[in-house]
């Protein structure tokens, strides 16, 4: 019997994923989320499901502001009255009788997102949820104005953000909804770029993250290999390229840019196509789309011959404590390209190892992470997570199905990590051959 047709397997899969996405409960409670999602999102067969889990996301008290956009619908209902806007810059001219059109789309998506917010069948999964959604003039309006001799008309650029009227909303555990308009103080009523919509709203508001769901995952390298975080720093080549062929991503990524240099440390591309993604990168640690982050950490890279003093300075003292084995400067020479380390100001704050282990018949291709060690002063950061997660993402690429790590002091950080306990018969034999039983070190797998 197949997992897939294991009720019990099945269930524990379940239990696994629900304890392990506890603290991510507990850490997003009560943070304000900004979420932003097209017209395009809106009109997905999957659109059910995000609401779906928009509603689980308030039950848990993350305090939510929704921003949608409009686009495909505008442009339906232009079509539909045969009126022609054109677009300069990737923003909409919108004339005084098109205006009409943008407020008939906006309207009609705000009732839609209201009513299946709204919902409360006995077999949904909004049964018996009560949420208030509210909109609002919370959005200041001017005009975009003039530029390269275009004039945008009744389009505009967001002015400001009544983040007062916003918060008291949120502590009444209300869903705040924002669409892509704002208004001027003489009355008017303006176009506004959804994307700046939500960038504006998140800043202001000092939000923990803000989040697109875009048609695409996230961001891919030239492997097309999903970027699982990226600095801000880093998007100028990812936007130019996305420019050309699709501008939505590179609204988002210029938006995504925005926030993340101007105080939101989180934000977050995903899929509006992928059901669940939403939860996914929210409550697992890889996530399913990519996030950029400011955050200042050293950057983990693979050790080279000019940082053999410095490992030996970070490595001595704990050999002397018994914490690792011994490594001689020339074995540390000769295995310098196992190694990698976060390096400040030429200071080794940490390193790590992975020591691919030679394997026979069916065992699993397998590996050992070892010589895990950060300076005393900076074991308090996420350091050796960062290296950690390095590794695996090395052993990853080089094929390796399973990793084992063999500890005296530290077996309880690994267990936090993902790896869980194992026997030394359960080391592949070329590696059970040099198992030092003086030593008595514990092992610990994990699989990838």
């Amino acid at each position: 019997m197949t997992s897939a047709e294991n009720p019990h397997s099945t269930t524990l899969q379940y239990v696994h994923w629900f304890r392990h996405s506890a603290p991510y409960i507990n850490a997003h409670r009560n943070k304000t989320f900004v979420i932003m999602f097209d017209g395009e999102a809106v009109l997905h067969e999957n659109f059910q499901h995000i609401i779906h889990d928009i509603a689980l996301l308030h039950s848990l008290g993350i305090r939510l502001i929704l921003v949608h956009g409009a686009r495909p619908q505008i442009n339906q209902n232009l079509k539909f009255s045969q009126i022609d806007t054109p677009f300069h810059l990737q923003r909409r001219v919108t004339t005084r009788e098109s205006l009409s059109c943008v407020m008939n789309a906006v309207g009609s998506i705000r009732l839609q997102i209201e009513a299946l917010l709204s919902m409360g069948l006995a077999n949904s999964p909004m049964y018996g949820a009560r949420i208030d959604v509210v909109s609002g003039n919370f959005i200041t309006a001017k005009p975009y104005g003039i530029r390269d001799g275009v004039d945008y008309q009744l389009t505009g650029e967001v002015r400001s953000v009544d983040t007062d009227a916003i918060q008291r909303h949120l502590e009444n555990h209300n869903i705040v909804l924002l669409g892509p308009t704002g208004y001027s103080s003489t009355g008017e009523v303006f176009n506004l770029l959804a994307e700046e919509v939500a960038t504006k709203t998140a800043i202001h508001l000092k939000a923990d993250k803000l989040i697109f769901l875009g048609e695409q995952h996230g961001l891919v390298n030239t492997e097309r290999q999903l970027q699982r975080e990226i600095h801000p720093q880093h998007l100028n080549q990812y936007i130019q390229a996305a420019q050309q062929h699709h501008p939505e991503l590179a609204l988002h990524l210029n938006a995504a840019q925005e926030a993340s240099l101007n105080g939101v440390h989180r934000v977050h591309l995903i899929s509006y196509a992928y059901d669940g993604a939403l939860l996914e990168e929210l409550f697992t640690r890889d996530g399913s789309g990519t996030m950029v982050s400011d955050a200042h950490y050293e950057e983990v890279r693979t050790a080279n011959i000019q940082d053999v003093g410095g490992l030996i300075r970070l490595l001595r003292p704990l050999e002397e404590e018994g914490v690792l084995v011994y490594r001689s400067r020339e074995r540390l020479e000769n295995e310098i390209g196992q190694f990698a380390v976060i390096e400040r100001d030429g200071m080794i704050l940490a390193c790590a190892a992975l020591y691919p282990i030679p394997t026979t018949g069916n065992e699993l291709r397998s590996a050992e992470i070892a010589c895990v060690a950060v300076h005393p002063a900076y074991r308090k950061s996420n350091r050796g997570r960062q290296i950690l997660d390095y590794l695996e993402d090395k052993a990853k690429a080089m094929g390796i199905q399973q990793l084992f790590i063999l500890t005296t002091r530290t077996a309880h950080w690994f267990l936090e990590q993902g790896f869980s306990p194992a026997s030394v018969d359960e080391l592949p034999d070329a590696r059970q051959a040099l198992y030092n039983y003086q030593r008595n070190s514990i092992v610990c797998k994990k699989s990838l």
